[in-house]
């Protein structure tokens, strides 16, 4: 018998107990002792019902991520969950915490399923590139139909217990604390009615009301505009349609199939890439798990706009009370209402309740002194870009914060030691970069000065994860990680329009890769005026930034999306961008003003010069230690800018593409077009000679 799965009976009840640790993922050892127990339970004369239940804190919450690429050793889940559903005595299955991907597989596989009323069940196997391959595509809409199973395996996303017991995938749901005492009383009640045996796979209701309905045709009309780009989600479309028109056997050989073209399809690793970067990305390097983590209970927001109104929803959705400070009573009405507004457009989608609204717009308070901020734990500075102003904020922070507070700065671009020197304390003070509109954005980068304690890195790592944001750390330089290589991308897309090439066709190349916007619709996002005084911020500075005809779209108040006008035009209620003639005459008047002859420019040259430079500017940041690790890179640009997932971020994209194909096209830059950005970066030109990848790093 494996010592992760144990047998016992409880009168008449035989009792199967997974105690796998963290999570009972269903590892070799926990797959053969399902199998050990189940056939005791069997064997077990006085047993008349059995019941699978779990310790700890969680069900199976899935595959065992420690077996990923590995050989699948027998017994396979399929053939676990198939000895399950053929057992002649009833099985319940007691859920409590997530079951999730082979862990709602396996209950789906039982004869009975209750589940605490704080338990949540999905099958998240496509934001792994993949689908549900133990039978969760056929099974599923034999309890809850068509539509909610093609909704939950083509999202991932999970439900609770009580929508579970709505929908038909849960038997019951009880409102205590104990599974095993639940599931006990639960498996005795069917001993007691005598309840037969009832397999899924037997269900025929949902699948006789479904069949023949157009709700396949709707969902992969939906999908391609939701999953544009992405294999998996139209797979488990297929997977699922099998279940209505094909027998049960035949339809579980159809999932193995469309399972076996998703393991094969180059997007499943460019997803698990992803899934474990996150996860890996929120372990600091160099930082020791035993760093103290300081206390944040109460947060001041310096500016009430876009970002700071953003930011604030962050810490009052997780319950943290914040104080945002504004200069004139004015603009805090204003932040304060487009903060109602937003939480009331959310309770009118149905994602919160009213009363939710109310408690969140209660812990947020306004004020125009920064005594206010006296007790609060850390405090975040969100105006626009301009060091002098920044200094001077960071200046009264120090003389009124008590010790021990945390100053951070959600600065973009600017130097954080040059920040910090503004006061007594730079081993408090750390940029918290996050990402519009802040109260959507996944990324919160981190930026370490050189003086930032250990503790301040590790408390922010804490509260990234705290608000449910992805947390990366990175060192402090123009532009960090993110911004830096877009400040390049971006140097390259305006070149490659002032060489002849259109805004629409740029932004088409970086969306036919997969991005959600290109490169000009993006900046008419954020707004042209925040560019534009970025650009003003270095020129003050005395650096040689060229001229733009971007400059000439913010003269104009051309400012993106919020203006109605930009590089595009938008019309009313609409956020799609439309060509606009007169910035085509904006772009020709400047070509004319520099002496630009326009010429032809080919869909693989924008491509190979706005992401190769991108690839070769990560490289450098890795040289010098920006980011500690390549994932890092890929990290900030999958939650930051709608890098695709399943490409698996810029830097693992490159090692797909090879090193060595991309530096010879650096260098042919390099010689052809000149400038820094093409100068071969060093790591990139060892990697090539060692014939190493980014991903050895």
């Amino acid at each position: 018998m494996s010592e992760v799965v144990t047998y016992n009976r409880e009168g008449a009840i035989g009792v199967i107990t997974v105690n796998y640790p963290p999570v009972n993922a269903l590892g070799h050892a926990v797959r053969s002792g399902l199998v050990a127990a189940l056939e005791q339970g069997q064997k077990d004369a006085d047993a008349k019902v059995l019941l699978l239940v779990c310790e700890g804190r969680t069900f199976i919450a899935g595959a065992d991520i420690r077996e990923f690429g590995k050989p699948m050793q027998e017994p396979s889940l399929p053939s676990v969950i198939n000895q399950y559903e053929n057992s002649d005595k009833p099985v319940v299955a007691a859920i409590h915490g997530t079951a999730l991907g082979g862990g709602l597989e396996t209950a789906l596989g039982c004869h009975y399923r209750v589940a605490l009323s704080s338990a949540k069940v999905g099958l998240p196997e496509v934001k792994l590139g993949l689908l549900p391959g133990a039978g969760g595509t056929q099974r599923l809409p034999r309890l809850a139909g068509a539509r909610k199973a093609l909704e939950m395996i083509t999202s991932g996303e999970f439900v609770g217990a009580k929508e579970a017991l709505a929908l038909g995938i849960v038997d019951a749901v009880d409102d205590g604390s104990d599974i095993r005492a639940v599931g006990l009383a639960y498996a005795r009640k069917v001993a007691e009615e005598g309840r037969p045996v009832r397999r899924v796979r037997d269900l025929t209701d949902k699948l006789e009301a479904d069949r023949g309905s157009d709700v396949f045709v709707q969902f992969r009309a939906g999908l391609e505009k939701k999953a544009r780009g992405l294999f998996s989600p139209f797979k488990c479309v297929d997977a699922v349609e099998a279940a209505f028109s094909l027998p049960f056997e035949e339809g579980m050989k159809r999932e193995r199939e469309l399972f076996m073209e998703c393991m094969e399809s180059p997007q499943r690793g460019g997803l698990v890439h992803s899934f474990f970067a996150e996860r890996e990305a929120s372990k600091v390097k160099g930082l020791s798990k035993d760093t103290p983590v300081r206390d944040v209970n109460s947060v001041g927001i310096i500016g009430a706009g876009t970002m700071g109104g953003g930011i604030a929803m962050n810490f009052a959705n997780v319950g943290i009370p914040v104080t945002i400070v504004e200069v004139k009573q004015e603009a805090l009405d204003k932040g304060l209402g487009i903060i109602r507004k937003n939480y009331e457009n959310s309770a009118k989608k149905g994602r919160i309740s009213q009363q939710q609204v109310e408690e969140r717009m209660a812990l947020i308070t306004g004020s125009l002194t920064y005594d206010d901020f006296r007790d609060v734990d850390l405090v975040i500075e969100a105006v626009f870009e301009n060091m002098a102003i920044k200094k001077e904020i960071f200046g009264k922070l120090d003389a009124v914060c008590k010790p021990g507070a945390i100053l951070a700065s959600n600065t973009s671009t600017l130097d954080i030691d040059e920040i910090a020197s503004a006061t007594k304390r730079p081993e408090d003070v750390v940029g918290m970069h996050f990402f519009s509109p802040a109260n959507v954005m996944k990324l919160l980068e981190n930026v370490r000065g050189s003086k930032t304690s250990d503790e301040v890195k590790a408390t922010v790592m804490a509260v990234a994860k705290r608000i449910k944001k992805v947390g990366v750390m990175v060192g402090n330089c123009h532009g960090f990680v993110g911004n830096r290589m877009l400040h390049k991308r971006g140097g390259e897309a305006m070149s490659l329009v002032n060489e002849g090439a259109t805004p629409q066709q740029v932004d088409k190349v970086l969306t036919d890769l997969g991005y959600p916007m290109g490169q000009f619709a993006m900046s008419d996002l954020a707004g042209i005026d925040v560019g534009y005084r970025i650009r003003e911020e270095r020129r003050n500075a005395g650096e040689a930034v060229e001229p733009s005809w971007m400059d000439k779209l913010a003269e104009q108040n051309r400012l993106g999306q919020k203006t109605m006008a930009g590089v595009y035009r938008y019309e009313e209620g609409s956020r799609a961008p439309i060509p606009d003639p007169e910035v085509d005459q904006i772009i020709a008047d400047f070509r004319k003003e520099q002496g630009i002859t326009p010429r032809e420019i080919t869909d693989q040259e924008i491509l190979e010069r706005c992401m190769y430079v991108m690839i070769n500017e990560g490289a450098k940041i890795l040289e010098e230690g920006i980011a500690d690790r390549a994932l890092d890179i890929d990290v900030v640009w999958i939650y930051g800018y709608g890098f695709p997932a399943y490409r698996g971020g810029p830097m693992f994209w490159a090692d797909q593409i090879g090193l060595e194909n991309i530096l010879g096209t650096v260098e042919q830059f390099y010689d052809d077009l000149g400038g820094e950005q093409w100068k071969p970066s060093a790591l990139l030109q060892k990697l090539v000679s060692e014939g190493r990848t980014f991903g050895d790093l």
